[in-house]
């Protein structure tokens, strides 16, 4: 049964805290926890960057993303409109949802391009299958073929714009269709179909990894406790992915926050979310690297590792095309999870504000998706060369696929959680919030404090490095 408590009229809530758990774990869980952090961690000085990675979940990215969840759940509407309400309630400007408009517009542009990685997700499935076709479900995959054929694959498809295009528009077609369907038929049933399922698939290839691949050397690799590798810059990378891993400044959780009841206590339910998202980022190496080693691969490839090292090493690997084939529908699992949370933030705020119906909406909202991610797919080939932005220096030598990931990593997703951080600390009404956060005693003076000093100065920081590279030396 929707729940209804204290939603405007005609407004679709979780059914159960579990469902808006999942929706918001598949949200966050993302290519970022699969390939960037173990990476990042195994690079960057193993079990030291490790522990302040968790130390910056804790103490920066669970407050902003409980913050985000709380304006939600207060404006029960699209992030702008929960944004101007919660200012209203407090009298105080309704230029502040500038934070969610901002956010808004990144998870537009961010899924312009994700949809197009999620492409070429569906084109790794497809080949994994076709080997499973030819040569059968428990062998090797590519069987015949060099290594060298098989990293082939990638550069390939980026060849192939065409392929491309047709592949981000069954991406975001698929995306669209379960946004049309509204929160309980379409997006609570993605996620509480798909991520129990993605778990499942999960913990299957990590305890296939440590069987079949090298559990010691990846143990070493991760957490190994290299403190002297812990300079500034390291630091402030595991700050930003943290803060990145748990999708802050996107208006996606805001959104959600909208569809929360009031029996749900979001400060438990937002420990939950990171807890789940950290705990995906932490296993992933376990996941893939163990593989990744026994067939001495680099591991350092970023996507890459995925899409290029990963197929290579599962052609060594015992029964390889089936566990390539289900490490990409897991991954595609991810992504989608994570797409219908992006789409739903503009959604959100164009059915709200213009009155189309959702179907309607979904589908404008994704035919400008289909067609600005189009572009995006032609990166490596109609617009090979193309840097829209060129003519300034954070931008210059990007193309279009990576302006678009540039502008939303370093610039507008700090921007929009600086912007919260500060609204929720200073400016929003705190008896108004504080109602509501789930936090009683210390805790709740502890979360005050962090989301109003400790949040901003760091994402200040965030924001200063990321547009100006250099200044770490």
């Amino acid at each position: 049964m929707v729940g209804t408590t204290g939603a405007a009229p005609g407004h679709e809530n979780w059914s159960s805290r579990a469902a808006f758990i999942l929706a918001a774990i598949g949200s966050a869980v993302g290519l970022g926890n699969l390939v960037r952090f173990p990476a990042e961690a195994g690079a960057n000085g193993g079990g030291a960057f490790v522990i302040f990675y968790i130390f910056c979940i804790v103490l920066i990215g669970l407050p902003v993303l409980l913050s985000e969840i709380l304006i939600g759940r207060h404006g029960q509407a699209a992030a702008p409109q929960s944004v101007r309400k919660t200012a209203r309630d407090s009298n105080a400007s309704e230029a502040w949802s500038i934070l969610a408009t901002i956010g808004m517009i990144a998870a537009f542009l961010i899924l312009c391009f994700y949809s197009v990685i999620g492409g070429w997700v569906l084109y790794y499935i497809g080949t994994f299958a076709g080997e499973i076709f030819n040569s059968g479900l428990f062998s090797g995959a590519f069987q015949g073929r060099s290594a060298e054929d098989v990293q082939g694959l990638m550069p390939g498809l980026f060849a192939n714009g065409s392929l491309q295009v047709i592949l981000h528009l069954v991406f975001i077609g698929i995306t669209i269709f379960f946004v049309a369907r509204g929160v309980n038929r379409g997006i609570e049933f993605v996620a509480t179909w798909l991520m129990p399922i993605f778990f499942l698939i999960f913990l299957g290839i990590t305890i296939y990894g440590l069987f079949t691949g090298d559990f010691g050397r990846t143990a070493e690799y991760l957490f190994t406790f290299d403190l002297s590798k812990l300079t500034g810059p390291v630091m402030l990378a595991a700050v930003g992915q943290a803060f990145f891993s748990l999708s802050l400044g996107s208006a996606m959780m805001i959104t959600y926050g909208a569809y929360a009841g009031r029996d749900i206590n979001l400060a438990k339910t937002s420990g939950i979310i990171a807890t789940a998202d950290t705990s995906v980022a932490l296993l992933a190496g376990f996941a893939i690297f163990p593989i990744v080693f026994a067939a001495g691969l680099d591991v350092s490839a970023g996507l890459g590792l995925m899409f290029q090292t990963l197929p290579v090493a599962f052609q060594t690997m015992p029964a390889g095309t089936l566990i390539g084939l289900l490490f990409f529908i897991m991954v595609f699992f991810a992504a989608l999870t994570s797409a219908v949370a992006l789409l739903e933030a503009p959604t959100s705020w164009a059915l709200d504000k213009f009155r189309m119906g959702r179907q309607r909406t979904t589908m404008i909202t994704g035919g400008l998706v289909l067609l600005v991610g189009g572009v995006a797919a032609l990166s490596s080939t109609v617009f090979a060369g193309w840097e829209p932005l060129g003519f300034i220096p954070l931008f210059e030598g990007q193309d279009f696929f990576n302006t678009l990931d540039v502008l939303t990593g370093k610039v507008m997703l700090p921007v929009a959680a600086l912007i919260t951080a500060i609204f929720v600390g200073w400016i929003a009404d705190r008896r108004l919030l504080d109602a509501e956060n789930g936090l009683d005693g210390a805790m709740h003076h502890i979360w005050r404090f962090l989301v109003a000093w400790l949040c901003p100065i760091v994402l200040i920081a965030i924001l200063v490095v990321g547009i100006f590279p250099g200044i770490l030396g």
